[in-house]
């Protein structure tokens, strides 16, 4: 849900009157000095919404893990702020890293196909990873580096607010949903994490070295379209 939606305008209205009315507010003076004097408490009452920029900056000069010291650049994320589907990969690979732009190399190109048979574009999902540093080699995220980035992804999604979220590959899916279990056992239906639907499915990446999981893929794609689709 989108923080400028009508439904958490809503709670906000009747969070700040209940403020009101704990504070000995029997009646509201709509004059313009008044409001002025409310546009003060409510700044006091109301947190500063965080912002994706704020949550970006962080990641650039991050130093909780030793992915730093090898980065040429952070890969925080790309597409639309306020995107109904948020595709989450495990970790940037060389290209992502050179460019500092998420699913830019090949497994990339395979991931835009998958968005385009949606009769979606890039610009119109989100696109990240579970960590934003490339680990040597490419190797799979440690215990320690996924522990340490997974926060900023959880502030991601707090600011974007997703109904839906598509994991790729089975480390992705086992940090959002904090399993052990095998993508083969995750993929094929919902789970939930922070009240967003997951759609965990195979990784791009396993596509290009194992081209019969595709069929596996495009089920899992055509769950997730649906359940998309049906609360247009």
């Amino acid at each position: 849900m989108n923080e400028n939606s009508p439904h958490c305008l809503a709670d906000d209205i009747i969070a700040y009157l209940r403020f009101l009315s704990e504070s000995g507010v029997k009646h509201v003076d709509c004059s313009p000095e008044n409001i002025k004097r409310m546009e003060q408490w409510g700044k006091a009452f109301f947190p500063v919404r965080e912002s994706l920029a704020v949550i970006r900056n962080e990641v650039e000069n991050c130093r909780r893990c030793n992915l730093y010291k090898e980065r040429r650049r952070t890969v925080f994320g790309a597409g639309d702020s306020k995107a109904r589907l948020v595709f989450v990969g495990e970790a940037p690979g060389r290209e992502e890293d050179i460019q500092g732009e998420p699913f830019v190399g090949d497994a990339g190109v395979l991931l835009t196909k998958i968005i385009e048979a949606m009769n979606l574009t890039r610009d119109q999902v989100y696109i990240s990873n579970v960590v934003k540093c490339r680990p040597p080699n490419n190797r799979n995220p440690l215990p320690d580096e996924i522990s340490a980035c997974s926060k900023f992804l959880r502030r991601q999604l707090k600011v974007i607010r997703p109904e839906f979220i598509c994991a790729l590959g089975a480390v992705a899916a086992r940090s959002i949903l904090d399993v052990k279990a095998p993508i083969s056992q995750l993929r094929g239906r919902f789970h939930t994490f922070m009240g967003i639907k997951v759609m965990p499915t195979y990784h791009p990446a396993a596509l290009l070295r194992n081209p019969q999981l595709k069929r596996d893929v495009w089920e899992d794609v055509k769950k997730l379209m649906a359940g998309y689709e049906s609360q247009v």
